[in-house]
């Protein structure tokens, strides 16, 4: 099999690169990645040397490009990380969310159409299901509605639907993803943890939202690494898979969990006017997952912060450089 990741030199695409690559010992694997801002080909440095890796730099949104690569490497399987993600930014600069996040996934299902993949896969998040609000109980299901808030989140929820369409429509071997909030090493330091770690390892505030208590839906990257695994290995063509942490974690909770890392005192912490359109809640119901595939995650966050933080702690270098 020859697997293409898409946005492999990013956070997530990161830590999968490697945990498929050591997986799956037979494969060959490419990565994708245009190396904006949040990717870097740095990340990847254990694996250059290795006659099964290869890295080839691209912008997803040029399509002739795009297709001149997959007629030339042939790809079994595409799994698409390629993403825009920080919300903040597609407040600020939405256009370029649009882009990247739907032409983008559209050039590579086109590809994948025309070169006959035996499967494409879509990485998406919670986030295209909107809000669960204030006191609410629920959990999303592969069900629920789509609701997305934020230019980052529509930009998501319009991809998944053209490639459900894709599937639909031309019979490509689709399936998607949607996962919960990641943090783990190689994670861009504009996300909360990473963000909240270096800002609080200086001794500076750290900046809280509104109220502080969103509450998000955690998981290890590690965790969200084996269940895509897991979907590519044995997931049905056209369905959706939610992948929660079931760790629901106020925003409050996360910055004391870091301040109590460095022995500090939550008078660092500033309360500072909310995210336009900030949900309050999201919970994922990844009974589907457990179900057809005896996935469950398996790193508490205790344990998980554990090791992000001693990873970010042995890597200052690659901190500074963030």
């Amino acid at each position: 099999m020859k697997v293409l990741i898409t946005g492999g030199a990013g956070f997530i695409g990161t830590n999968f690169a490697y945990h498929y690559f050591n997986a799956h010992p037979d494969y060959e694997i490419v990565v994708l990645d245009k190396l904006t801002y949040a990717g870097r080909r740095e990340n990847l440095s254990r694996l250059e040397t290795d006659k099964r890796f290869k890295f080839i730099q691209a912008d997803l949104i040029d399509k002739e490009v795009v297709h001149e690569i997959f007629e030339r490497e042939k790809f079994d399987m595409i799994v698409n990380f390629a993403a825009e993600s920080h919300v903040d930014r597609s407040i600020d600069h939405p256009s370029v969310f649009i882009m990247t996040n739907i032409v983008g996934t559209h050039n590579l299902l086109e590809a994948s159409l025309k070169f006959s993949a035996r499967r494409f896969h879509q990485i998406s998040t919670d986030e295209v299901y909107g809000d669960l609000g204030d006191g609410s109980k629920d959990f999303f299901t592969e069900l629920s509605p789509l609701k997305p808030s934020s230019p980052y989140s529509s930009s998501k929820a319009s991809a998944d639907l053209v490639c459900l369409a894709y599937h639909r429509t031309y019979e490509l071997p689709v399936t998607i993803s949607r996962c919960s909030n990641n943090y783990g090493p190689y994670q861009f330091p504009e996300k909360l943890i990473p963000y909240f770690y270096f800002l609080a390892s200086k001794g500076e505030k750290l900046p809280v939202y509104g109220d502080g208590k969103n509450i998000r839906d955690w998981i290890y990257v590690e965790d969200h690494c084996e269940a895509v695994d897991v979907i590519l290995e044995h997931g049905r063509a056209g369905e959706v898979y939610n992948v929660g942490g079931n760790c629901e974690k106020t925003n409050i909770d996360v910055t004391r969990e870091v301040l109590k890392f460095f022995g500090k005192d939550e008078d660092l912490m500033k309360f500072v006017e909310d995210r336009k359109g900030h949900d309050r809640r999201y919970a994922i119901d990844n009974t589907k997952m457990r179900e057809e595939f005896n996935w469950k995650p398996k790193t508490s966050f205790t344990e998980g912060l554990k090791k992000t933080f001693e990873w970010y702690k042995s890597n200052q270098e690659w901190l500074k450089k963030s």
